[in-house]
């Protein structure tokens, strides 16, 4: 397994004459494969939210599910962060093929064997291991995108990258609908992404490749005569560094990044809070029926690609490279528009709809601002780890808040009291933001 993982050695430089053909040829293969392939982990991480409906006329409460759901977010945080430090140190094509096939196929036996959606102690486990096997997608992308695309480029090559996940988690629903219509069965929203999922994981080890150096290649930098200003490069950072080393130095020391990653579980909280429990509140609140709620969580998701787009231009061309100010605006504006949504009365499904397209463009920007500036902060050896980092918060605190707390708040209080949790971590998430506001305009270099 360690010799599977490993990152392949340093092949001899190509000629000068084929450099340049063949860092083209790979930039786009390499891209295309980490974009379609994190696509792919969406499929099966976010679709047992559209399952709950289901379950919940099996006889489940919200509390149950929200704890079974918890599981995913808990894991996934936890893995992200573990197996980013594991990443910084493999094979990005291997350990990413490897994440997305497990968790495909966890999907396809809790659709096809009864005992596994029987309990919610058995649906816990079973998306606990789902949400460790996730955490094996974002690390390995951000490695293999630091190592293929340089710092002046980074901003809008991540944010073209990011909404892979946004066009994944806009698959869902229709796949769901999918499944529901040639199978008949609800269970079809669990084992037909796991399929889907299967595919992507065959094109993903045909298309990926781990860094420049293995293929013959310079480093990035060198290549786009580009290096890093916000710290010394210099070629020690082309080998791998220790674990202890990428910790100390570089990760558990950096407080800006700790102040991003506290942040990032307010903005994440927001994040899931809104689209995890969108098919069960607008069934139960709003009289959607299951397709038109399946419909409406693909939206969402889908009017994240030009919100992440917008937001990543604004942030290295209106406001310099620096992510604060974006980030800020974003976040005021989703309070506006969760404030919208959740007021209005029943009967204006277009309202509805059009706050959750406006949520959807908006607050992936600020979760895709907060992942660009953690691999801004570090050498690119230790972004899957600082990734992960921010991710741990994310995941462990905002998601699991957004998964738990919100299905007890709505079972014991309604869902005002799930809606009043949201928007105040809206405005926590703005003033932890602007806490690394003057931090982060120091550190900016005039062009």
């Amino acid at each position: 397994m360690i010799g599977f993982l490993a990152p392949p050695e340093h092949r001899n430089r190509l000629p000068e004459q084929e450099i340049d053909p063949q860092y083209k040829r790979l930039r786009l293969q390499v891209f295309l494969g980490v974009f379609v392939g994190y696509a792919g982990y969406y499929l099966v991480r976010k679709n047992f939210s559209l399952a709950m409906p289901h379950l919940i006329e099996q006889g489940f409460s919200r509390t149950e599910l929200g704890f079974a759901l918890s599981g995913v977010a808990i894991a996934y945080g936890l893995s992200k962060f573990v197996m980013g430090s594991v990443s910084d140190r493999s094979n990005a094509r291997t350990f990413m093929t490897l994440g997305l096939t497990a968790s495909a196929l966890i999907m396809i036996a809790m659709g096809t064997i009864p005992a596994a959606t029987s309990s919610v102690g058995i649906m816990f486990l079973l998306l606990l291991l789902n949400g460790w096997f996730q955490g094996m997608g974002w690390p390995p992308s951000g490695r293999s995108m630091v190592h293929w695309f340089s710092t002046n480029e980074r901003g809008t090559k991540m944010a073209l990258w990011n909404v892979s996940h946004n066009v994944g988690g806009g698959l869902v629903g229709p796949i769901a609908i999918l499944g529901m219509a040639v199978f008949a069965d609800w269970h079809a929203i669990l084992y037909t992404h796991g399929f889907f999922a299967l595919l992507v994981a065959v094109f993903v080890l045909v298309m990926v490749r781990d860094t420049p150096q293995s293929q013959g290649l310079p480093p990035i930098e060198e290549y786009r005569d580009d290096y890093p200003k916000t710290f010394a490069y210099k070629e020690g950072h082309e080998t791998e560094f220790s674990a202890r080393a990428i910790f100390m130095e570089y990760v558990l020391n950096n407080k800006l990044l700790w102040a991003i990653a506290v942040a990032n579980a307010f903005v994440y909280l927001v994040r899931y809070g809104i689209l995890d429990w969108a098919p069960t509140y607008l069934g139960e609140v709003k009289n959607f029926s299951f397709d038109d709620s399946s419909w409406a969580y693909a939206l969402y998701e889908w009017a994240g690609i030009p919100g992440t787009l917008v937001c990543g231009w604004m942030s290295d061309r209106l406001f310099q490279g620096r992510r604060a100010p974006a980030s800020i605006v974003y976040m005021t504006l989703t309070l506006i528009c969760v404030v919208v949504y959740w007021l209005n009365p029943v009967g204006n499904p277009g309202v509805d709809i059009a706050m959750l397209i406006s949520i959807g463009f908006l607050i992936y920007g600020p979760v895709m601002l907060i992942g660009v500036h953690a691999l801004d902060l570090v050498p690119k050896k230790a972004a899957g780890t600082a990734a992960g980092f921010t991710g741990l918060f994310g995941y462990v605190g905002g998601a699991v808040a957004a998964n738990v707390a919100i299905g007890a708040l709505v079972d014991a209080g309604g869902w005002d009291a799930g809606f009043l949790l949201i928007i105040g971590s809206c405005v926590v998430s703005i003033l932890l933001i602007a806490l690394t506001w003057n931090a982060e305009k120091r550190s900016v270099v005039p062009k």
